[in-house]
């Protein structure tokens, strides 16, 4: 011990005699990041992307790594529906149900049913984060059981939807339509933004996570909505706005039951979200898309392209603040390219709307309608 304390002051005395030794003094940047992040950056070389070759072998091997890294277990409970009210609106009827989303946990969602002789195509509507807990599955549907919530979901469209509610819009088209809350959302409200980071280390804890469970909720919701009655399992659709848009291509690459997915508002790279002022260096919200350990092997778009050969349709709006217009390019460029392999580019349309911000306005809904239509026709 002595002769190493000798050795250390030795070296000591040398270092002030021809400068200060470099060493970290200040571990976390502005950003939040890590000084050191840019050599972390540098590992993500994502093995699992598509890289040339037979598509079907990569997407069969991608999956399997996926699934075990994203989803926290199978869910194999009945789902166990029921009916707990339900009101004519005319071209529809819509309901609230409950059922079992989980193995452990079970729901209340809203369900519109066209009038007429189905079977009918449907549409699983995945609702935003917003920082807004109070409505879920209230933004899509107008709810007519809580006036509290009725007044919350119409200031909601009012904001992002031109004034309407998709959902409706769909079930007008003749779409059966199902919207359940996320855990946080609606009947499951949390304690708010700030509470978002400890769900998710409890998560963690419990040997799961956020984003996995999300995930598996939302497979589940598309097999109920597939095995309806009403519904033509093989015309089952996803569509999303912003933190639902990364669900609905996320179960689109998941699910065998989703053959179509509908994504406005929600789609990057890793590289090019890890932008200052990006919810993506803020934890709380960004908990719900990242899966641990998934960077090490696929970027965002990767993941998506696992949906290859589906028809999708991925909107982004120039004027976003959240997804910068290069970061996106660039996701769909690697999208292309993989639904270019399995011969099929023309399934998947995407597209950047000039002048648009963070916004699902009633002109992309009709575009996107419009394609969905076609799509599953």
């Amino acid at each position: 011990m002595r002769r190493l304390l000798m050795g250390l002051a030795a070296a000591a005395a040398a270092a002030s005699g021809a400068g200060a030794a470099e060493y970290e003094t200040r571990i976390v940047d502005e950003k939040n990041l890590p000084v050191f992040h840019e050599a972390l950056k540098a590992r993500l070389d994502y093995p699992l992307a598509y890289g040339g070759g037979d598509p079907g072998a990569w997407h069969d091997r991608a999956l399997r790594a996926a699934r075990a890294l994203m989803l926290p277990y199978e869910a194999t409970a009945p789902f166990a529906p029921e009916v707990i009210d339900e009101v004519d609106r005319g071209d529809y009827i819509a309901r609230r149900v409950a059922f079992s989303i989980t193995d452990e946990s079970r729901v209340a969602a809203i369900l519109l049913v066209p009038k007429g002789e189905g079977p009918f195509p449907s549409a699983l509507m995945l609702h935003d984060h917003g920082a807004r807990f109070d409505i879920g599955k209230e933004k899509w549907v107008a709810p007519w059981y809580d006036a509290a919530l009725a007044a919350s979901a119409e200031e909601w469209a009012e904001k992002y939807f031109s004034g309407r509610y998709p959902g409706e819009e769909l079930a007008r088209r003749g779409y059966v339509v199902l919207a359940t809350d996320g855990l946080g959302w609606g009947d499951r409200e949390g304690n708010g933004y700030e509470a978002q980071q400890a769900l998710a280390a409890n998560l963690m804890n419990l040997g799961s996570s956020l984003a996995g469970l999300m995930a598996l909720e939302d497979m589940r919701a598309a097999e109920f909505l597939a095995g309806l009655p009403e519904t033509d399992p093989e015309r089952v659709a996803a569509v999303g706005f912003s933190m639902g848009a990364f669900r609905a291509w996320q179960v689109a690459a998941l699910s065998p039951h989703v053959a179509a997915a509908v994504a406005n508002c929600w789609m990057g790279t890793y590289e090019g979200l890890m932008v200052p002022g990006n919810n993506q260096l803020k934890g709380q919200s960004a908990y719900y898309m990242l899966h641990p350990g998934l960077p090490r092997l696929m970027d965002y778009p990767d993941v998506a392209a696992l949906a290859a050969p589906k028809p999708m349709l991925v909107h982004a709006g120039a004027e976003d603040p959240l997804f910068p217009v290069a970061s996106v390019e660039s996701a769909f460029e690697t999208m292309h390219a993989v639904w270019d392999a399995f011969g099929a580019d023309a399934a998947l349309t995407t597209r950047i709307w000039e002048d648009k911000g963070h916004t699902f306005t009633a002109d992309m809904q009709d575009a996107a309608f419009d394609w969905l239509d076609a799509a599953l026709r």
